[in-house]
């Protein structure tokens, strides 16, 4: 029996942080999540450059290679962190935890360093198929302490593995195991899951059958439970190519999400400039020569794909949407919020009326930096959302802001949410 996965993938900056430190990446093959973690920039580029360099395994292979590519791809984004933290002090501590799982077939390779974490829905039973590196876990391991103590924990952000600017060797959990049809995988970073009790989770996997809905959901769920850090699902189904036709089809088409969105295209033509170097000191000139036609028509051919990928790459960039302030007002701009050179990567498409000021602190917490969205549609939603559930109270009383819409009869009833405590300043998030 052969095997498709429908996947999805969904990120937001949260409620209280400034920028977005989590990528995700989800694809026909492969699945990728991580949660990066260092002052400015450094959370941001650990996680993307992970994410840049797994993608691209997305691919078929045989299934005896899946832990050899997987392993090879995440020490190799290891020791490119820590060759840009030695080159640029900025970046110095800089790291990120990582979750990918690579498919072969209906084989599943999984690899997993840090504290984000990985689900899987089986039945009505939601199972942590990972377990945290952190050292309030290696305390529950040995009985210093118990589980529910550990929910509360000071110390309950220490990572002990991760990859980047760390001492030591990276030390990966690895595992195969079968594809079966129906399982349904959640991979996410501690900002869902630090918020969302496990029980809300399993309930909404359930009840949400469309997957772009659940991830939609899972998302509300952390934002209305306060979203203190980042938070990043990628998800996918295990369905049976007997039960596909033409019209259900699962998307071959990879999604990318957080601080991988913008940067994912520049990480994977640098990688493929890096991997086209050579040196010819050793070898003997006449064989140098000899080379040379061979070496011209493959830096033609090299130049036709970079060609080629900076057009796909505008092209991918017009197709996104993100939500930011535009002169004061709510704006929904098109494309990705960067600039190469003197090109802006993004125009404002639509200035609504409603104005920064008059939204409640945590809507303008989240607008400080770009909330990037997959289509126009989403971002029309989300501006939407904004000025039905996140205007302030004209009368300038004291009001509660409404963490989450009530079901209606025809909805899926969701349990509360389990309140959590997020990552603090200086630890990892």
């Amino acid at each position: 029996m052969s095997v498709h996965l429908r996947f999805a993938a969904r990120s937001d900056i949260g409620a209280v942080r400034r920028n977005n430190q989590d990528a995700g990446y989800a694809g026909p093959h492969l699945l990728v999540m991580a949660d990066g973690m260092g002052g400015a920039a450094g959370g941001d580029t650990a996680s993307s450059v992970t994410v840049s360099m797994l993608a691209a395994l997305d691919d078929i292979h045989r299934a005896e290679d899946l832990l050899p590519l997987l392993r090879d791809a995440v020490t190799g984004a290891h020791d490119e962190l820590v060759d840009m933290a030695e080159r640029d002090r900025s970046l110095k501590g800089m790291g990120t935890t990582c979750i990918a799982i690579l498919r072969s077939g209906n084989k599943l390779a999984m690899v997993h360093i840090g504290d984000s974490r990985a689900y899987l829905l089986r039945g009505d039973s939601l199972i942590q198929v990972t377990k945290d590196h952190t050292l309030v876990q290696y305390l529950v391991d040995h009985g210093q302490i118990t589980p529910e103590e550990a929910e509360n924990h000071p110390k309950k952000n220490v990572i002990m593995r991760a990859l980047g600017d760390t001492e030591g060797e990276v030390e990966l959990d690895e595992s195969v195991r079968e594809a079966v049809v129906g399982d349904r995988w959640l991979l996410c970073s501690d900002g869902l899951f630090g918020v969302v009790s496990n029980e809300t989770i399993a309930h909404t996997m359930m009840h949400y059958q469309n997957l772009d809905k659940c991830a939609d959901r899972l998302i509300e769920l952390a934002l209305a439970g306060g979203a203190p850090d980042n938070v990043t699902v990628v998800l996918a189904d295990v369905l049976d190519d007997r039960d596909v036709t033409a019209a259900t089809a699962p998307s071959t088409s990879p999604v990318v999400v957080g601080s991988a969105a913008s940067l994912f295209h520049d990480g994977a033509s640098n990688h493929l400039e890096r991997t086209a170097v050579r040196s010819d000191a050793d070898e003997p000139a006449a064989a140098v020569k000899r080379k040379w036609p061979a070496r011209v028509a493959v830096i033609f051919g090299l130049l036709l794909l970079v060609g080629g990928g900076l057009f796909g790459g505008w092209f991918w960039t017009q197709s996104q949407y993100y939500v930011y302030a535009a002169d004061g007002n709510v704006g929904i701009y098109r494309g990705v919020p960067q600039s190469v050179g003197p090109f802006d990567l993004s125009h404002l498409e639509e200035r609504s009326t409603i104005r920064i000021d008059d939204l409640t602190d945590t809507a303008q917490r989240r607008l400080r930096e770009p909330v990037t969205l997959s289509s126009r549609a989403d971002a029309e939603q989300f501006v939407a959302e904004l000025e039905e559930r996140f205007l302030k109270d004209v009368t300038d009383e004291p009001t509660t802001e409404p963490t989450t819409e009530p079901a209606s009869p025809s909805e899926d009833p969701t349990p509360p949410t389990q309140s959590g405590s997020g990552s603090q300043p200086g630890e990892t998030p």
